[in-house]
């Protein structure tokens, strides 16, 4: 008799994973991802190296990581491209929910969908993904 129970990954287990070269592979016919939200990167125009956003193209799967020891906001989500460099934040009128998801411990991803150079600052947009196993 064959058991055919589902047994659940845990997220963390998958972000682990993705620094172990073909193993982040196995997960991938497991996984989908839902469009959640459109939104964009807020504090561009504050990073100590402005420049690290020239990497930035449309398509891009960037991390989401919580920030709980953000004096200014206790619901932070940095904004991380795939090198660990910080590009900024979910805005804070839109990371309320998130924040609650990714405590909960669900998996959070955002991909880059314009860029747009608004004078001092570039503005990137994203939409906003939870990683489903």
């Amino acid at each position: 008799m064959t058991d055919k129970t589902i047994i659940p990954v845990n997220p963390e287990i998958i972000m682990k994973t993705q620094d172990q070269q073909g193993l982040s592979e196995l997960f991938k016919p497991l996984t989908r991802e839902i469009h959640l939200f459109d939104s964009f990167i807020a504090g561009t125009s504050h990073l100590k190296d402005p420049d690290i956003l020239k990497k930035a193209t449309i398509g891009d799967t960037l991390t989401l990581r919580r920030e709980s020891d953000n004096r200014y906001d206790s619901n932070a989500i940095l904004i991380l491209n795939e090198d660990g460099e910080k590009y900024g934040y979910v805005p804070e009128k839109d990371n309320k929910v998130f924040s609650r998801l990714m405590d909960a411990g669900k998996l959070l991803v955002a991909k880059i969908s314009n860029i747009q150079p608004k004078g001092s600052f570039t503005m990137i947009s994203i939409g906003i993904y939870l990683v489903d196993f």
